[in-house]
């Protein structure tokens, strides 16, 4: 019924997003991980959604990305996993290491996933091993790495320096991960953000 909404974005919650389309504001449940894809509160944004619709309720789901709602729709597709619990897994970990963890079958991570117990883990790698939606551009790799979604002008910057992109993507995405649970980097502004993975990611690629 949706594919997308385009608006400004008018609040940002923990698994929340306003977004107002011509004096119509949508209340949106989103992945914590998309937050910081999205643009800040009053900037125009385009957010992909899903529609939940029961006899008791309808709710409208919120995605960064086209890749963001297809992984949330893979997870949908595991018994067990409803629309609540996709977003409180995907709001625990990046995308780009949950499909990782997904691919290598690793179960004993899995586990540590909020809302995912030995049962339900089980259950993901036998439902979506091998069978992820991966994007076009992934190559290769069995990884998307969404996760330096919300920073790719690090990305932009130490490409432009001569190093190979992909591998920037990959080490941004990988440092950006290792700080998720950092309050010195989380609570920092987007900018200081930046520079700390532009510092940490020159060092790791030299």
């Amino acid at each position: 019924m949706f594919n997308s909404l385009t608006g400004i974005i008018t609040g940002k919650f923990p698994k929340q997003v306003f977004i107002d389309t011509n004096g119509v504001e949508w209340d949106l449940c989103v992945p914590d991980s998309n937050l910081d894809m999205l643009p800040p509160v009053g900037s125009e944004a385009r957010i992909f959604t899903w529609l939940q619709h029961t006899d008791q309720l309808m709710s409208l789901y919120g995605f960064a990305s086209a890749d963001e709602r297809s992984l949330f729709l893979d997870l949908l597709k595991v018994d067990g996993v409803g629309p609540k619990g996709a977003v409180k897994i995907m709001s625990s970990v990046s995308s780009g290491r949950l499909m990782e963890v997904l691919e290598n079958g690793d179960l004993e991570m899995l586990e540590k996933i909020p809302g995912v117990g030995k049962k339900t883990a089980g259950k993901m790698i036998l439902t979506l091993k091998g069978k992820l939606k991966l994007s076009e551009n992934s190559g290769s790799s069995v990884v998307r790495v969404t996760a330096a979604g919300p920073y790719q002008d690090v990305v932009t910057s130490l490409a432009s320096m001569g190093y190979d992109k992909k591998l920037v993507e990959q080490k941004v995405a990988q440092l950006a991960e290792s700080l998720t649970n950092d309050s010195s980097f989380t609570g920092k502004s987007q900018k200081e953000r930046e520079d700390i993975l532009f510092r940490r990611a020159i060092v790791e690629l030299a």
